[in-house]
């Protein structure tokens, strides 16, 4: 059964889920803005060359920003902090707080300067007025955000279910072996790999390539669109170790590690693979799992 104190998701706090939330809450209240202008009566928005249309800009490129750096400081508080359901609905009530607050003070500060006129409203009423369309503009789409999200994330599961779609060394069902799942930017499975098969990922920008054995024995790379940090909850608790911002390398599969002046390297026994290096964000890591193997 739901419950506001369950875990919240990471679907819902990804960097992607973010920047599309944003990106969809920012083009729907634009659109509820344009939409609401001919039939609100106590709305001091306009467009047109005139003060109050340069106010109406600066409101929403400011509110945009605010919103922008809110959900920055949620991606790097869901890094350090286990947050629940009730804390994202917190969380999204205070930013629609903010953005009201931000709009009754350019209406007074508008007021004061000759731009806007109150019409014989209190700031009480104003406030009031900005928080029902901020819950209409932001409430709305993080809604639908989120529930599209949750689809996505569900339609993952079944696909992660079912194998057949995507690329694979061998045609097993999930329960017979520990796998790697690899989503693609858009959460789409397109990679589902044997642990014992894969040898090591290579990043590249914003593609990773996986280096693995497929059924027949033959050394084969597959690359994917997606960033490496979007993967790694993908390995966790398996002989997969990150060992460079670049690379991550299955020690199960280390033929020799190296100690050079540099550094450590990680040889893999790849033909014409040169020796991974072992940077010192990683060295602990890597060391601890290669002497306890």
């Amino acid at each position: 059964m739901f419950s506001i104190y369950d875990p919240l998701p990471k679907y819902l706090t990804g960097k992607y889920q973010l920047m599309a939330t944003v990106t969809f809450a920012a083009l729907f209240s634009l659109v509820f803005l344009l939409c609401s202008i001919p039939f609100a009566h106590n709305a001091w928005f306009k467009l047109g060359e005139n003060q109050v249309f340069g106010f109406t800009v600066a409101f929403f490129l400011i509110a945009l920003v605010l919103v922008i750096i809110s959900k920055r400081m949620l991606y790097s508080v869901r890094n350090a902090k286990s947050l629940t359901y009730l804390h994202y609905i917190v969380w999204c009530a205070l930013e629609i707080v903010v953005i009201a607050l931000l709009y009754t003070f350019f209406t007074v500060e508008g007021e004061e300067m000759g731009i806007i006129d109150l019409e014989s409203m209190t700031i009480g009423e104003v406030f009031g007025d900005a928080l029902l369309n901020c819950l209409i503009s932001l409430g709305v789409p993080y809604i639908i955000a989120a529930l599209y999200f949750a689809i996505e994330d569900k339609n993952n599961t079944i696909r992660l279910m079912n194998l057949g779609a995507a690329v694979t060394d061998v045609n097993l069902e999930p329960h017979e072996e520990k796998r790697i799942t690899l989503f693609d930017n858009n959460g789409v499975l397109k990679f589902a790999i044997n642990i014992e098969n894969l040898y090591f990922i290579e990043s590249d920008d914003n593609y990773i390539q996986v280096w693995y054995r497929d059924s027949a024995g033959e050394m084969k790379q597959y690359m994917l669109r997606c960033r490496l940090k979007t993967i790694e909850d993908s390995f966790a608790d398996s002989d997969l170790v990150r060992c460079h911002r670049k690379y991550v390398v299955n020690m199960g599969k280390v033929s020799l590690l190296t100690s050079e002046r540099d550094g450590y390297y990680i040889d893999l026994g790849i033909e014409g693979v040169n020796p991974i290096p072992v940077t010192k964000t990683y060295e602990a890591a890597v060391l601890a799992r290669f002497n306890s193997r």
